[in-house]
């Protein structure tokens, strides 16, 4: 088993929803939001925030994060009010696929502890400056 594998069900086990927001305990991205860790940042408006994944799985890896979490800690929590805020997402991720990886690229959401979720904070992942393989998992 990969260790992202093992992180992911790791985090699934720790993931308690609190009374606030169903949002879950602060992850990594509330702590890069807040600017107590620093990121490279990709990408930057009101509602979204994207930047290079700390551990890159292809030559450009780049995370794409709402702002505000508002219970989207997985994309399978996603609300019908939220449609606009997860467009937006993709048309951010397309765009940073588009600039950084003209050749094509891949955009990944993980889900749970079975699609290997290890941050419950809604991302997703710009991967690409390499050929893809197929199957993903």
């Amino acid at each position: 088993m990969s260790d992202e594998v093992e992180k992911a069900k790791e985090a699934a086990a720790a993931y308690k929803s609190s009374d606030e927001d169903g949002a879950g305990p602060a992850t990594v991205f509330d702590k890069i939001l807040s600017k107590e860790w620093s990121s490279n940042m990709v990408y930057e408006d009101d509602t979204v925030y994207a930047f290079r994944d700390i551990s890159p799985q292809a030559p450009v890896h780049v995370l794409v994060i709402p702002k505000l979490r508002d219970g989207l800690t997985q994309i399978s929590k996603a609300r019908e009010e939220q449609e606009g805020l997860l467009g937006h997402l993709m048309y951010v991720a397309q765009s940073i696929g588009n600039k950084e990886c003209p050749d094509g690229f891949r955009l990944v959401i993980n889900d749970g502890k079975d699609g290997a979720q290890s941050v419950y904070h809604l991302h997703v992942h710009v991967l690409g400056g390499r050929q893809m393989n197929w199957p993903p998992g």
